[in-house]
């Protein structure tokens, strides 16, 4: 249920997004008819084919992509008609006449000789709306759309994407009502109603143009990151702290608490029981121990941390967890990494035990290939902390990175009421370099962007991105938060592979640090490659996996620390050339 009431809010936000500007003249065209017969029609040929469309793109192939693309060229071109009959009240007229004819020819048929088609007529541009409407990823879309992707195919994924849908068009219904009202005003006072209605055409063949033109999904996505993302992220947390029982935050912060001035009596915490903990029966192998079970962990208190190990926030948390292993270790804490994969190189053992051997992690490690783990905790996000206390009761929560201070006061909470007599301590504060140091946060103006083309947004290249089939792309300069590819690519649902040496990507970012997580070719071989900032060689603006002339190397599938800016951070344009053939790459990310 919390997950649908984000969902819900997340569309709901989207009118505050300027993502939503190219479909809104196709919205407002409506405004003046029936709201039951024309604008609630319309709405839900948005919310249905966004849903529709949204499921096969996250759970789909290259089929759906082609689907897609072909569907957006004919609403495209009814739309445009659509704007041109606004214009024109003789085009207008002869554009519906075969629609009305036959509507009309139905309603006989059927015996209801009252009945109009317009409410048809309007779930028939809703269907093209919805077609033409790409919402700007924030932070609720990609938890949405990544569940979508992991679960596949299930009533989970069709509601939760249907709720982001219907969040939106409750804005953009309740934006209708309004600007109906002004139009009708308009009218009765000016008299102007022919010349609203042509501005309306006017304004929709505008909107038909810009999404033509791809300014939907480029201008626009600039924009829209910082418009909504902090809102976004804000609901995240509210709401999440709360789905399980209680404000965690609140308890946490709370601290000791005393039942009485009797100091003989044990020591209780005042964190919530939220239930039982979940099994960890499932994983497919476990790293640094034998397989753990909920049982013989009874008298421990454990932390389950969920993580993947190129993802970007999971890393720069690494080192608080590993840092909580070793300080409580001899107090009674288990720690336990769940490893739950984002991409299908992440299933593979081997490059786990080597990530596990690279971040120096010597605590359990469960490999939860299947996600079975994932499920009976009911989890969403990476990374995850899940608290359970001696009893086997699950007390605690946190998702994502940051509040480390709140959770390892919780961890000390535990620890006393299992009988620890441990005194609290200040919390630790990890000595971490490289891509494990936090994120500058205060200077962040760009979101992770993914390179396959199941998740992929804000393309740049002057050639459209073609699925599972070799193509050759350039590039000139993309705009902030834009990315695209150059020489001969294959792009494929998660990765895009480089079939020919020379190749490169550019983005324009926003942000202290840029990550790129990249693999070597199939077989292996390690791929050079250079990178540039504005141009130029990085200089002290190189980042841990490079050189101050920007060379490197890939010898394996992980995250690459590819630029630091040392001073002011500032927008800075960056390329990355691939010497040799066969490079895989995946996503961008920034700290």
């Amino acid at each position: 249920m919390t997950l649908l009431i984000i969902a819900y809010l997340g569309g709901a936000l989207t009118i505050l997004s300027p993502c939503i500007l190219p479909i809104l003249p196709f919205v407002f065209a409506r405004a003046e008819k029936s709201f039951v017969r024309s604008t609630l029609p319309m709405l839900a040929g948005i919310a249905i084919t966004f849903e529709i469309f949204a499921t096969l793109a996250a759970i789909g192939g290259s089929w759906a992509i082609q689907a897609n693309e072909y569907g957006r060229i004919a609403a495209i071109a009814l739309l445009a008609a659509f704007g041109v009959s606004l214009l024109s009240p003789r085009i207008a007229s002869a554009l519906s006449q075969p629609v009305v004819d036959f509507g009309n020819r139905l309603m006989k048929a059927t015996g209801h000789a009252r009945a109009s088609p317009d409410a048809a007529g309007s779930f028939v541009l809703g269907v093209a709306t919805g077609l033409l409407w790409a919402p700007c990823a924030g932070p609720i879309l990609g938890l949405v759309l990544t569940g979508a992707a992991l679960q596949g195919a299930n009533l989970a994924t069709t509601f939760l994407l249907l709720t982001y849908a219907a969040g939106a068009t409750t804005s953009l219904a309740v934006a209708m009502l309004v600007g109906g009202k002004v139009f009708a005003a308009m009218k009765r006072s000016l008299g102007i109603s022919e010349r609203i209605r042509q501005v309306l055409g006017a304004a929709v063949l505008a909107g038909v143009a810009a999404i033509a033109l791809g300014l939907d999904t480029g201008l626009l996505a600039r924009l829209s990151y910082a418009s909504t993302s902090s809102f976004e992220q804000s609901v995240l947390q509210r709401l999440d702290t709360k789905a399980a029982g209680g404000p965690l935050s609140e308890a946490a912060d709370k601290g000791v608490v005393v039942a009485s001035a009797d100091t003989n009596r044990a020591f209780q915490s005042d964190l919530p029981v939220e239930g039982v903990a979940p099994s960890l029966d499932g994983a497919v192998e476990w790293l640094n121990s034998q397989p753990l079970t909920a049982e013989a962990l009874r008298g421990k208190v454990v932390l389950v941390d969920f993580w993947t190990y190129s993802c970007i926030n999971c890393i720069r948390t690494v080192p608080y967890v590993r840092a909580w292993a070793e300080k409580y270790r001899d107090q009674g804490l288990v720690v336990i990494g769940v490893h739950a994969p984002e991409f299908a190189f992440e299933k593979k053992i081997d490059n786990v035990r080597k990530a596990v051997g690279d971040f120096n992690i010597g605590y359990p490690v469960a490999i939860d290939n299947d996600y079975r783990i994932w499920r009976a905790f009911e989890n969403s996000y990476w990374p995850a902390h899940y608290l359970i206390d001696a009893k086997g009761q699950l007390r605690y929560h946190h998702f994502g990175e940051g509040n480390h201070a709140q959770t390892e006061k919780a961890i000390q909470d535990l620890l006393r009421e299992a009988g620890s007599d441990m005194d609290a301590s200040a919390p630790i504060a990890p000595d971490a370099k490289g891509a494990e140091l936090g994120a500058d946060l205060r200077n962040i103006r760009s979101s992770e962007s993914y390179i396959g083309y199941q998740r992929a947004a804000n393309f740049a290249s002057n050639e459209s991105l073609s699925a599972d089939a070799a193509r050759t792309y350039t590039v000139a300069e993309p705009g902030l938060n834009e990315w695209g590819l150059s020489g001969t690519w294959t792009v494929g649902p998660e990765q895009a592979t480089l079939n020919e040496p020379d190749g490169g990507i550019a983005t324009r970012f926003s942000a202290r640090d840029l990550h790129l997580v990249l693999g070597p070719s199939a077989s292996g071989k390690p791929v050079r490659f250079q990178v540039t900032i504005d141009g130029k060689a990085p200089g002290k603006d190189h980042g841990a996996d490079i050189d101050a002339d920007g060379n490197g190397t890939i010898t394996a599938t992980r995250l690459y620390q590819l630029v630091r800016q040392s001073g002011d951070v500032s927008a800075r344009t960056f390329n990355i050339r691939f010497l040799d053939p066969g490079v895989q790459a995946y996503a961008f990310t920034f700290g």
